[in-house]
């Protein structure tokens, strides 16, 4: 989006954290904030009112929470999705677990920092996905534990989407892809929409996700 800047709408109940959170999106050269929700409902009014680029949008407010706004914007059968990261101060399992099954496409800690946020924001109009590093590790070590059946890999992806989906789910990004499997960022973009559309997942979390829970990738 070079020369175009990103339009952030930030969502928390705390009147504190909303004006540091768009104190920090402001001081980036390529962000803005269109907007600040105080509630859930209001956040999802805003959203789809506004359009930003990207939302933050916190856990914990009222009216809905921010795994249901979350869901509403961002989840599997919405159809102008909007990019939600979700940047609160719990973090939970349960939490993150929903809220990226509801579709968000990061999860962050509040404590993460502004350069750590920036780079999230960044990610998700890139079409990444960002996760604070301590809770990656949790989240791939749940994944990557067998539970007491796991089921068989589906024959539903293609040699190379399998690839591709491997790569996903050890971090790598469309560049880091396009260079170990000597093709263009454009072709890795097709296989990562395609992959979503087979697996019926938002983002590319829930790629890495369905790859650690069939044992397509092993830790």
């Amino acid at each position: 989006m070079t020369g175009v800047s990103i339009r952030v709408l930030v969502a928390d109940d705390q009147d504190t954290v909303r004006r540091g959170l768009r104190r920090l999106i402001d001081a980036q050269p390529d962000m803005t904030v269109v907007g600040e929700a105080a509630d859930g409902r209001t956040a999802v009014q805003m959203a789809r009112s506004l359009r930003p680029d990207v939302a933050l949008v916190d856990i914990r407010m009222p009216e809905l929470d921010g795994l249901e706004v979350t869901r509403l914007l961002a989840g599997p059968t919405v159809a102008a999705p909007v990019r939600v990261v979700v940047v609160t101060t719990f973090d939970h399992d349960e939490y993150v677990y929903a809220a990226l099954r509801g579709g968000a496409c990061g999860f962050l800690l509040k404590r993460a920092g502004p350069r750590l946020l920036a780079e999230a924001v960044r990610a998700a109009v890139a079409g990444e996905s960002l996760i604070s590093p301590s809770i990656t590790v949790r989240l791939l070590q749940h994944l990557a534990t067998p539970p007491p059946a796991r089921r068989p890999v589906p024959n539903i992806l293609s040699p190379r989407e399998a690839e591709v989906t491997q790569l996903i789910a050890r971090g790598r990004s469309n560049a880091d892809i396009a260079n170990e499997l000597f093709v263009s960022v454009g072709t890795v973009k097709t296989h990562v929409a395609n992959i979503q559309a087979k697996l019926g997942t938002t983002n590319r979390v829930g790629i890495a996700a369905w790859a650690w829970e069939t044992g397509l990738v092993q830790p």
